[in-house]
C-alpha cells in the first residue's frame, strides 16, 4: 500500500512554444512545492497553433528542446511527470504523432504512447486530426514504483476497449492529457472520465486545456477521480493545478469489494463481430 500527492496541470497554450514552456514550468514547480510527486499536464501542452507552424514546433524524441527541458525539471525536482503531449517528427511521413511521455525522478523517458485514436469530427466546422497526424498503434503502461501507470490521450476516452486493456494489463492510474473541446466537454467530459474510472477501478488523472486556442475553444475542468467515480480534485476556469491524494490501497479495497474485473467472461463475448452470427439462436 502507498499513498502519492498527484497534480493534473491546466494550461492555455498558444502558438508560442518558449512562452508555453515557461509557463508550464512555473505550473509544474506549484505543484512541487505543494507536495506533488507525480505531476501530469495536458494535450499540446508546448505549442498549439496553425498546421503551417507544426513543422517548425515538431520535435525529434529525445533529441527535442521540449524533451530536454521536461527532462532536467523532472530530474531538478525529483519528481514523476506525465509530458502532457507534443508533435512528434515521424520519419518517412510527413505527418506527426501525438506523442505523450513518461519520465522518471531520474529525468528518464521510462514509457512513451502514440495517440491511438485521433479526433475526426464533424462538429461546428469540422476537425480531422488525422490530416496531418499518424494514428499509433500500441498501448503503454508502465510499472512506476508508487503504482502501474496506463497513458492515453484527450479523444482516446471515448474508446472503453483501450481502457480495459490498461487495465487488465495492471493499471492502477490511467492518465488523458486532453484538448478537449467546449462544445462536447460540457456534456460529456466528466460523464466519460467517471465511466472510465469505475469501469477500470482505477483513478483517471486528467489534466486539459482551458479557453481559446487558436481555432477552437478548450474546456478545461482538468480533474482526479477515484475508482469508485468520485470527482475528489477539479479546475477552476484558470490556468492552475489541482492535487488529490492517490492510495493504492484504495483501489485494492475497491477491486476486492466489486471484482469486476476478475469476474468477466472473455470466454463468452468478443471485441470482434462475426459475420453471419444471430443473436436469436
Amino acid at each position: 500500500m502507498s499513498t502519492i500527492m498527484a497534480a493534473a496541470v491546466q494550461m492555455n497554450s498558444q502558438s508560442d512554444k518558449g512562452s508555453n514552456l515557461h509557463q508550464a514550468e512555473k505550473l509544474i514547480r506549484e505543484a512541487a512545492a505543494k507536495g506533488a510527486t507525480y505531476i501530469c499536464l495536458p494535450e499540446y501542452f508546448n505549442f498549439i497553433g496553425p498546421v503551417e507552424e507544426e513543422e517548425r514546433n515538431a520535435e525529434e524524441i529525445p533529441a527535442g528542446e521540449t524533451v530536454q527541458f521536461l527532462s532536467r525539471l523532472t530530474t531538478e525536482l525529483g519528481i514523476w511527470l506525465h509530458g502532457g503531449s507534443i508533435l512528434e517528427k515521424a520519419e518517412g511521413t510527413e505527418k506527426y504523432y501525438n506523442t505523450t511521455l513518461l519520465f522518471d525522478p531520474k529525468g528518464e523517458i521510462v514509457s512513451r504512447y502514440r495517440k491511438i485514436h485521433l479526433f475526426d469530427a464533424q462538429i461546428e466546422d469540422g476537425y480531422m486530426e488525422s490530416r496531418t497526424k499518424n494514428f499509433g498503434r500500441e498501448i503503454a503502461v508502465h510499472r512506476a514504483s508508487f503504482a502501474t501507470v496506463g497513458l492515453t490521450i484527450c479523444h482516446d476516452i471515448r474508446y472503453p476497449e483501450l481502457y480495459r486493456l490498461l487495465a487488465l494489463q495492471g493499471a492502477e492510474i490511467i492518465t488523458v492529457p486532453a484538448a478537449f473541446p467546449m462544445y462536447t466537454g460540457k456534456d460529456h467530459w466528466e460523464v466519460l472520465l467517471r465511466a472510465r474510472a469505475i469501469e477500470n477501478q482505477a483513478y483517471v488523472i486528467a489534466p486539459g486545456q482551458i479557453g481559446d486556442n487558436h481555432d477552437m475553444s478548450c474546456y478545461g475542468r482538468s480533474m482526479i477521480i477515484d475508482p469508485w467515480g468520485n470527482v475528489i480534485a477539479s479546475a477552476s476556469d484558470l490556468e492552475t493545478t489541482v492535487l488529490a491524494a492517490i492510495d493504492t490501497g484504495f483501489i485494492q479495497e475497491v477491486r476486492r469489494k466489486i471484482p469486476s474485473l476478475h469476474n468477466r467472461r472473455p470466454e463468452v463475448y468478443s471485441l470482434e463481430i462475426r459475420e453471419g452470427s444471430d443473436p436469436a439462436k
